[in-house]
């Protein structure tokens, strides 16, 4: 399977526990959802990141040691985006899930350029 097909296996698959996590805190647990957010990102993170680090970008060849600071940094610049526009969506009065929904779509783009070619791009030989 390319790059590419993994990269929207894996990120489905993240944005379904991402959604799944808020989902549930927020309607059977009645969590603010920008704090409900912040937990389904730290899940969903680590899913993207193992499926990521061993299918989307694994022949990369770029060790988990070197890819997780920067994939992190790719995450935390995504999470910061996600917040910030689902913050402006809820205000706006969207509903939650639709706003969630479509705050993910907008950030994958930017994820999958920065994880391709920076988080999980070998460094070659170390010296």
């Amino acid at each position: 399977m390319s790059s590419l097909a993994w990269f929207g296996v894996i990120g489905a698959s993240a944005a379904a526990v991402h959604m799944g996590v808020v989902w549930g805190l927020v309607s059977q647990l009645q969590w603010p959802a920008l704090a409900a957010n912040v937990l389904g990102f730290l899940l969903a993170f680590c899913v993207s990141f193992l499926g990521h680090h061993r299918l989307t970008f694994a022949a990369q060849q770029s060790s988990a040691k070197q890819a997780l600071p920067r994939f992190a940094a790719v995450a935390l610049l995504g999470f910061i985006s996600n917040e910030s526009l689902y913050a402006l969506l809820l205000k706006a009065g969207m509903e939650y899930r639709l706003a969630l929904f479509l705050v993910l779509l907008a950030v994958a783009a930017m994820t999958w350029l920065l994880s391709r070619f920076w988080a999980f791009r070998s460094r070659g030989v170390e010296s």
